[in-house]
């Protein structure tokens, strides 16, 4: 027999105690400090899965929230450590490598390195196994509607692998790895794993906050939990409580409509009543007539006492159409306009997150939808240097977080723009002199 060897020399903590778990565990969650080789370790494992694989034509995927990146991480790696496998393919143009089949006629094992921006790549076929990098920052549709269902037929594994950036899903997806048999969890400090020396770690930290320190190589979860508006165990207690029509029968009920334009955003929905949230309707790629009809039917649907569109966007042209249409209860809400309490939010796009935080603390029940959880999860706040009032830190770095606009979040704290007030008596009587903007 010809013995192979590749030039990879794991790391002690590869080699003692994950490459060995990972043979025995389908499902695992890997949480490391930067610079600790996740990478690579888990490039040499898909290469040791698709050299054993038996089945006919196996398939892997390293998988990273955008194509460039992933090739960027990943792609030399995985050239470099197959390169000592006789017969091996490379293929650049569609980044995968193709090892000798063991099968007559049969295409080999191939491994690819997929961009979770692109999830027609994954959709349609089956996967012998996948590690997932970054998982924060890929949408969670991905793994439920997308890889879970394409490794069930050959029982294909899963890793997930990243750096704590918040409480989010990869903090959800650890903690409920934690409390399952079935899958193995690790998290690894950069001052315990000995990957890096003691000078070089002082010498990074003397560049990074606090938070970067504690976040990047003490791998904190919580690090910027305190800057938080809503925490993830807030968010995932209000996904787990229950509440039916009869629970909130009598209380006022308002729409919340987040405009997209075309592209990866998507049109959002929300119905919230008293303190029942009702499952988003979303869509994608609508014109503003049909963003109009979707709203129209939602008012049909759920007879709301107002409904709160945000302006930005194409949102002036849907409310204007809405109006011209004779309904009058479609307010506009600009997220950069005045708070109703001035004197503590810097603007209302602020004063509707805290006012969506304290709803979930008095019992708000939320849709357990993961993409909306981890929207809600990382949105941060700080104070105004001129003001000193509550302002939220920029849109821009939440989507650079998540991957993705924040759709789902802004659509259900559109909800909470201005106050509502229950019905005057038991028998739903709509108080007609109600108007959410009077006095402004």
């Amino acid at each position: 027999m010809k013995v192979i060897t590749i030039p990879y020399k794991p790391r002690p903590l590869w080699k003692d105690i994950i490459h060995p778990a990972l043979d025995k565990y389908r499902f695992a969650v890997i949480v490391a400090h930067r610079r600790y080789g996740k990478t690579v370790g888990m490039i040499n494992e898909l290469t040791k899965s698709a050299i054993k694989n038996t089945l006919i034509s196996p398939q892997f995927a390293y998988v990273a929230p955008f194509r460039n990146q992933a090739k960027m991480i990943a792609w030399n790696y995985l050239k470099y450590y197959t390169s000592a496998i006789p017969g091996r393919k490379v293929n650049e143009s569609d980044l995968f490598i193709e090892l000798p089949s063991k099968h007559k006629n049969a295409v080999g094992a191939r491994i690819y390195i997929i961009g979770a921006d692109k999830p027609d790549a994954l959709r349609g076929t089956y996967w012998d196994g996948v590690v997932l990098d970054e998982y924060a920052q890929i949408k969670p549709e991905l793994w439920g509607e997308v890889i879970r269902p394409a490794l069930a037929d050959r029982k294909g594994f899963a890793y997930f692998i990243g750096t704590p950036k918040g409480q989010n899903q990869f903090y959800e997806m650890y903690q409920r790895a934690q409390r399952s048999e079935d899958w193995f969890t690790c998290l690894y400090r950069a001052d315990e794993s000995g990957v890096l020396d003691e000078a070089e770690l002082k010498s990074m930290m003397k560049d990074m906050t606090k938070v970067e320190i504690r976040q990047e190589l003490y791998c904190d979860f919580t690090a910027s939990a305190s800057e938080v508006v809503i925490p993830i165990d807030l968010v995932t207690e209000a996904a787990h409580r229950t509440l039916v029509s009869r629970d909130v029968m009598g209380m006022p009920t308002v729409l919340g409509v987040d405009v997209a334009r075309y592209g990866d955003d998507s049109t959002v929905i929300f119905a919230r009543q008293g303190l029942m949230l009702n499952k988003p309707r979303v869509y994608r790629e609508l014109n503003v007539t049909e963003v109009v009809d979707r709203v129209i039917l939602a008012i049909t649907d759920y007879r709301p006492e107002v409904v709160f569109v945000d302006v930005g966007n194409m949102g002036a042209g849907v409310i204007d159409r809405l109006r011209q249409l004779g309904y009058d209860n479609v307010y506009e809400v600009a997220f950069g306009s005045k708070a109703m309490e001035e004197r503590r939010f810097e603007n209302i796009r602020a004063e509707m997150y805290f006012k969506a935080r304290d709803w979930l603390l008095s019992g708000g029940a939320i849709p357990d939808i993961p993409e909306f959880k981890s929207e809600l999860s990382v949105v941060e706040y700080k104070f105004s240097d001129k003001t000193s009032r509550i302002m939220l830190k920029p849109k821009k770095e939440i989507k650079e977080k998540l991957g993705r606009s924040p759709d789902l979040a802004d659509a259900f704290v559109l909800t909470f723009a201005r106050p509502l007030y229950a019905p005057i008596d038991a028998d739903d009587v709509r108080q007609q002199s109600y108007d959410p903007f009077a006095g402004m």
